[in-house]
């Protein structure tokens, strides 16, 4: 069954089995699967490994060796994905101060920018102003934070903050992703979106381009 493949996939990315990732990825590929499948199989893959982490079943090194197996799978993938023409909107992204994981923030970034967006990224451990000032410094009307760990998402709240102080709140929408998303937190910590989806946040910011209000979306 095709979706077999994508299973495999998750499941190889999990055990840290690189050989294994590679050949899934070409097989998926050369059996015509969809590449934004393909990521998201990759995506689901690191939230388990995210899981295990905060509950103690993997450690650091484990978490680093996934986050390197992904950042090579997505190389591969990325003249597979569909290039945009032109700019669409330029978008701040970063990942949160309190969390220094990145695998989150490449995946979304990598289909932002073949979808055809301008991304600023600010790194890892950013400091809520650090995203505020770049949203103003460059006219964003997006800004994208990314969160793995429970224990870090709860700063987001500070980005809102800071644009309320700059009065830029009702000009920058913001979307959290990642593995510690839940759409509660759109009313607790006043976000626009909160995703663990990829391609949803991918279908989120799209929409918000041609949107005037922010729409308090979930997953």
């Amino acid at each position: 069954m095709r979706c077999d493949v994508l299973d495999a996939l998750r499941d190889a990315l999990v055990e840290m089995d690189m050989v294994r990732v590679n050949d899934l990825v070409k097989e998926a590929l050369s059996s015509g699967f969809d590449p934004m499948k393909i990521v998201e199989a990759l995506r689901s893959g690191m939230d388990e490994v995210g899981r295990r982490f905060e509950n103690g079943e993997y450690f650091i090194s484990e978490l680093v060796m996934s986050g390197e197996i992904m950042k090579r799978t997505l190389e591969i993938l990325k003249p597979h994905l569909k290039a945009g023409s032109g700019s669409k909107g330029r978008i701040v992204l970063g990942t949160i101060i309190g969390d220094l994981h990145d695998i989150g923030k490449e995946i979304i970034k990598t289909l932002l920018i073949s979808a055809g967006f301008e991304v600023y990224d600010l790194g890892v451990d950013v400091p809520p102003e650090k995203f505020v000032e770049k949203a103003k410094e460059i006219g964003a009307k997006i800004i994208g934070i990314s969160a793995l760990l429970s224990t870090s998402i709860v700063n987001t709240n500070e980005v809102i903050k800071k644009l309320r102080e700059e009065e830029l709140r009702d000009k920058v929408r913001v979307i959290v992703g990642g593995a510690a998303a839940r759409p509660w937190m759109i009313e607790e910590y006043g976000l626009d979106a909160a995703v663990n989806d990829a391609v949803k946040g991918l279908e989120i910011v799209k929409r918000w381009m041609d949107e005037d209000e922010p729409t308090g979306e979930g997953s």
